[in-house]
């Protein structure tokens, strides 16, 4: 049986992902300062002008302006002519603290002195809020990752870097990318489409821009083996991609969820990460769904396995744990779920501690995915429970 899969992904100076590194990169420098503090922050940007709101509970200050202006710069919004700039656009603040009521809900401390805390009790520590969390792994790849969405990083990854290093001239920092991939009984047979996407200068040639994307961005990316005489590629489809960016289009934190996790190969429970801190299960447990997953796929437990993990606000203990493994297990899924629960702690305090999380470790994976990075030394990507799982299983 033949089917085919189609996933996208987008540049660092698409508008969306713009957001998200922005509200990434204030919370890092938040936790840098402060790793307990309460963050949740979102940005919000538009021709000329950049919105950033949200709650934050903490007792330092950081320099928002100055943050959002300096990703503005990292990503290359550098020249007017792209019709946006970090020096010239307007930053407009509305910033408070976390509400009473939820911080009641998380908030469980051992001992306090004087009003502050000074021991705090992570095994206690309750969800930040209520909902449902998606993990997933899959051994098609060596980042035990879906395919299309691997590739469809790559090929944002590549255009990124042709256009820093001027490889490709005249390329402007937004952009996409998405790519079909056919599988036959459930595995990658070839590749049979790309598309990219790719923002330029004003009078840049067409056809000279497509050979180059293809040359020096497509068949950079792409596996070989995977490449045949079918293959078919599209670059700006409109025939022209000047105006792009925030002049553009509006961009908003959270709106590239499935850019940011599966490629929409696994399921997703909605919440989205960027801006938020590791009490947030959004975030905490989504890393730590796919934690689990990646384990037991790596140890040999399952081909392909998705972890469902759901919390109510101000409980510690999840609510339900289930495990899928889509009949490829080495033992049945009632059992898979029952060995996850006897080796991971899913409490959210505990998932913080394990995997290190109230660190600034966020800003870098706020484009190109937040799983399967192995450019990146990230805690939830690591396979160290093998050992344990097997031996329980």
């Amino acid at each position: 049986m033949r089917r085919y899969f189609t996933s996208e992904s987008v540049t660092e100076g698409h508008p969306d992902k713009m957001c998200d590194q922005i509200a990434d990169a204030i919370l890092d420098e938040i936790l840098r300062q402060d790793p307990k503090a309460r963050v949740a922050v979102e940005a919000l940007i538009t021709n000329g002008v950049i919105f950033v709101a949200g709650e934050i509970t903490t007792n330092i200050y950081v320099e928002i302006p100055e943050i959002v202006r300096q990703v503005i710069k990292d990503i290359g919004y550098t020249d007017a002519r792209y019709g946006f700039h970090f020096e010239t656009s307007g930053v407009t603040i509305a910033i408070h603290g976390q509400s009473s009521d939820i911080a009641k809900g998380v908030d469980s401390y051992k001992e306090e002195k004087g009003g502050k805390i000074v021991q705090e009790d992570l095994e206690k520590l309750g969800a930040g809020d209520q909902g449902l969390m998606f993990g997933f792994a899959i051994d098609e790849t060596a980042e035990l990752m879906p395919l299309p969405i691997v590739l469809a990083h790559k090929l944002c990854q590549r255009l990124s870097l042709v256009r820093k290093k001027k490889i490709i001239k005249g390329l402007r920092p937004d952009g996409k990318s998405q790519i079909t991939v056919e599988y036959k009984d459930g595995r990658p047979l070839r590749i049979d489409q790309v598309l990219i996407a790719a923002q330029h200068d004003e009078h840049i040639n067409q056809d000279k821009l497509k050979r180059e994307i293809i040359n020096k961005v497509i068949l950079k990316v792409l596996p070989k083996k995977l490449v045949d005489s079918k293959t078919k590629y599209h670059v700006n489809t409109t025939g022209r991609f000047v105006i792009g960016g925030p002049q553009a289009d509006t961009g908003l934190t959270g709106r590239k969820i499935i850019v940011d996790t599966y490629g929409g190969y696994s399921r997703h429970g909605g919440g989205a990460f960027s801006g938020k801190d590791p009490t947030k299960v959004d975030r905490s447990a989504q890393y730590m769904a796919r934690y689990i997953a990646k384990n037991i796929v790596a140890a040999g437990l399952a081909k392909k396995c998705e972890v469902q993990i759901s919390y109510a606000i101000g409980r510690p203990a999840p609510m339900s744990v289930l495990v899928d493994a889509f009949g490829t297990g080495k033992i049945d899924d009632e059992k898979l779920s029952e060995t996850v629960i006897k080796v991971f702690d899913l409490r959210p305090g505990m998932i913080i501690k394990h995997l290190g999380l109230r660190a600034p470790l966020y800003r870098q994976v706020a484009a190109y995915g937040h799983f399967g990075r192995l450019d990146l030394n990230l805690p939830w990507e690591k396979t160290d429970r093998i050992k344990e799982l097997q031996k329980y299983a």
